[in-house]
């Protein structure tokens, strides 16, 4: 008999592994994190994070715990100028929130939840069997080993987790460069979106009073071919070469650069180890794209390891998150591509972008580019058909709940299963009482009528999540803890609803396993 070190190891405590971590633990799942990392890191690749991972924080009540958030409602397709807002909930995300503000608050809340968090110890390898799986470690007092029912690799690009497990990490080299230097002591004009210039691009992000980023693309040096790290005199003399701007006399706080290298591991799982955020893929970093995935991984993949662990369900759950996940992936290193060529290409790209201009100034284009960048048009196969809620994002609207108002979103802090009863259904709280030990059922009053009416919701519709069915209110949603809508109940239909094509009962037991 197999004694374990935690039920889950989660290796890496980035933002993926810190919320993986939390995810496991509203589930009453051990977990403990591994990092190679004697400190958490100071220096930020990400300054902010999407729409939908704002959405995802606040249905665990954690976007509160990062103060004021600064929400862009402008942003950019590849150069070309978008209003984000055309989609509800819509914004180009947060921003000026740097990574380690965003880790810091992550292990936080962990800590809160007594979450361990190991830093100091590289993992060198693993192995696993049908029961368990074994981490070889370095680092500490001495080489060891954990053991544990399973293992995420949240350890990044290089990750030693997945090339243990054997997938594979396909894709594409390297063809162009960005370089940057967060620095201080210098007043620069604001270029939000990158601006292009006679020979590349630049630009600037204010980080403070008196600090900013600077980032540039220099055509006639697409990648660097000297060995080691870049210095502040390359970047000093490259930005003011291209942007007619002098930062020689500014304080380097931070000097590195970036590819737009793209790779997504071919499978997500192996066996009992699973990879996510960088570890499962890379691209070059637009649209704060890159720390959102990996956030969006872990929400998607904490709940389906916390039920089968418990033995709710079995181990066909745990396949959806490659199911779902990869697709998204592919996805965002497509755009990222499609957005590189448009940003970064010269005079024989111009045709491109007239043609481009051209299409994004129909709405239709704008919500379809939107909402791929957001991840707000993610939709997941969840069974049934019909209503255009299904495998779509639950949006975020104001509710009552027992008098009080509140965010929709909040009810799914607790990381459970939620059943939201709009019509005061005995039937359906019936019906939906063999699963109260995995799904919270709540009755609530939407504080908009018009956004239960199939036919006349011009908000709803304006989400990208489909044509109307026409069958009238609704009375019932069931939602994944990830904040998935899984199951659609007509209004006055009860359990056996017709609007999702399967009974309650049959979505509750396909996600959250067998009445107790």
């Amino acid at each position: 008999m197999n004694t374990f070190d935690a039920d889950v190891i989660v290796v890496g405590a980035g933002p993926t592994g810190l919320m993986l971590a939390g995810e496991l633990s509203l589930n009453g799942v051990s977990v403990l994190v591994l990092d190679r990392l004697a400190e958490p890191i100071r220096e930020s690749r990400a300054l902010g994070f999407s729409a939908r991972t704002i959405e995802e924080f606040a249905q665990r009540g954690l976007i509160s715990r990062l103060g004021d958030v600064d929400v862009i409602p402008f942003g950019h397709f590849g150069g070309v100028p978008l209003d984000y807002r055309v989609v509800e909930g819509g914004s180009y995300g947060a921003r000026g929130i740097p990574q380690a503000r965003t880790e810091a608050m992550l292990a936080g809340w962990i800590a809160e939840r007594g979450v361990t968090v190991r830093r100091g110890i590289e993992v060198t390898g693993l192995t696993q069997d049908e029961n368990a799986v074994t981490v070889h470690t370095a680092g500490g007092d001495a080489a060891g080993v954990l053991t544990a029912r399973y293992v995420v690799g949240c350890d990044g690009a290089r990750s030693v987790v997945r090339t243990a497990a054997g997938i594979d990490f396909p894709g594409t080299a390297p063809t162009v460069e960005l370089r940057f230097a967060d620095i201080a002591g210098v007043q620069l004009r604001p270029r939000f979106s990158g601006e292009p210039v006679p020979g590349g691009m630049v630009m600037v992000l204010p980080l403070g009073p008196d600090r900013s980023r600077v980032i540039y693309y220099d055509r006639a040096q697409p990648l660097r071919t000297t060995p080691g790290p870049i210095t502040f005199a390359e970047v000093a003399e490259a930005f003011g070469r291209l942007s007619g701007e002098d930062i020689s006399a500014a304080t380097p706080l931070w000097v590195s650069s970036t590819t737009d290298v793209s790779r997504q591991a071919a499978r997500y799982r192996s066996g009992r180890v699973f990879v996510a955020g960088d570890a499962a893929h890379i691209h070059l970093p637009i649209g704060a794209q890159g720390m959102s995935a990996g956030i969006q991984d872990a929400v998607n993949l904490g709940w389906k390891l916390a039920l089968t662990l418990k033995g709710h369900t079995g181990e066909q759950l745990l396949d959806t998150y490659h199911a779902e996940r990869h697709p998204v992936g592919a996805r965002i290193l497509a755009n990222t591509l499609a957005q590189r060529t448009l940003y970064l290409g010269g005079a024989e790209v111009d045709p491109l972008r007239q043609v481009f201009g051209e299409l994004v100034r129909h709405e239709e284009v704008q919500r379809h580019l939107v909402g791929m960048v957001t991840g707000l048009d993610i939709r997941h196969d969840v069974g049934g058909e019909g209503h255009r809620l299904l495998g779509r994002r639950l949006p975020d609207h104001q509710v009552t709940r027992d008098g009080v108002k509140q965010s929709v979103l909040g009810l799914l802090a607790p990381g459970r299963g939620l059943l939201l009863d709009l019509a005061g259904s005995p039937d359906l709280r019936a019906a939906a009482q063999d699963w109260s030990d995995r799904v919270d059922t709540v009755t609530v009053q939407h504080d908009n009528d018009n956004d239960n009416d199939n036919d006349n919701d011009s908000d709803n519709d304006s989400d990208n999540t489909g044509d109307s069915t026409g069958e009238g209110r609704v009375g019932a949603v069931l939602v994944r803890p990830d904040g998935y809508v899984a199951w659609v109940g007509a209004a006055g239909d009860g359990p056996g609803t017709r609007a999702s094509g399967m009974p309650l009962t049959r979505a509750l037991t396909r996600w959250f396993g067998p009445a107790h």
